[in-house]
């Protein structure tokens, strides 16, 4: 592939292991200005980007973000919060009687925060650096809002660690996506047949060479271990409290 962006954005895959190498304070502020030239709602930049540098605050977070102890070894750890405090203070300030933020302020901050998270990966991709995307953040909203100290109208979007990768990590192999088929749809959604889905899944399983490749029993497992875990559950109690936390209402996820 001639373009070196294109290029960048297949080659890219999940770095979990890390050279002892630092990144330098210029590459961090690349990385750091990429986020913030990304698209955002109306220019607002609704979002806030903690760097943690505090060690023992990113071993705090390699344990409450499920036991994951390459996060404390990451020589960039970034948290994006969607933040819609910051406006909503400035509002009361300049004296414009602002109604309560709700909801779609909110989920519209997440929007402007993962944005600005996947342009600094790409950005860092450019550079050499590998990342990984912590998605264990949205998890244990009570842990997650004292360790940060994060006001009611603030809450994790993403969570990124970065690193130069080894070389194992550097050359494993990248996992096969979808086919476009399964996931570009025109016009209007399509809603897929049984048969359709194991179609696709078989597919991606081909050119994974996965010769041995069962539908049922991956699909069996998958489940099992993603969708009705322990996580999933903790994840969508602590996205409903996130958002609902000045209303004070029944949480319907406990």
């Amino acid at each position: 592939m001639d373009n070196p962006i294109l290029q960048s954005l297949w080659d890219r895959k999940s770095t979990r292991v890390f050279l002892e190498k630092p990144i330098t304070k210029e590459a961090q502020e690349i990385i750091l200005g990429a986020a913030m030239q990304a698209p955002t709602a109306g220019n607002q930049m609704l979002y806030t980007i903690l760097q943690i540098t505090d060690q023992n605050l990113k071993e705090r977070l390699a344990e409450t973000c499920d036991h994951q102890p390459f996060i404390a070894k990451a020589p960039l750890v970034l948290v994006f919060l969607a933040d819609f405090q910051r406006w909503y203070d400035a509002f009361v300030f300049a004296g414009c009687n602002p109604r309560l933020p709700a909801e779609g302020d909110l989920m519209l901050a997440v929007a402007d925060a993962c944005i600005a998270a996947q342009n600094s990966v790409v950005a860092a991709q450019s550079l050499g650096i590998g990342s990984c995307y912590i998605g264990d953040i949205l998890e244990q909203v009570e842990i997650h809002r004292e360790l940060l100290d994060l006001p009611d109208y603030v809450m994790p979007a993403a969570m990124v660690v970065y690193g130069y990768p080894t070389d194992q990590q550097q050359n494993r192999k990248k996992p096969e996506r979808f086919a476009p088929a399964y996931i570009v749809q025109e016009n209007r959604y399509h809603t897929f047949s049984a048969s359709e889905h194991e179609k696709w899944f078989c597919e991606r399983a081909e050119r994974e060479k996965q010769t041995d490749f069962s539908y049922p029993s991956y699909m069996d497992a998958f489940c099992k271990r993603k969708y009705l875990s322990a996580f999933s559950r903790e994840m969508s109690r602590s996205i409903w409290k996130n958002l609902n936390i000045p209303k004070k209402q029944k949480n319907p996820h406990v």
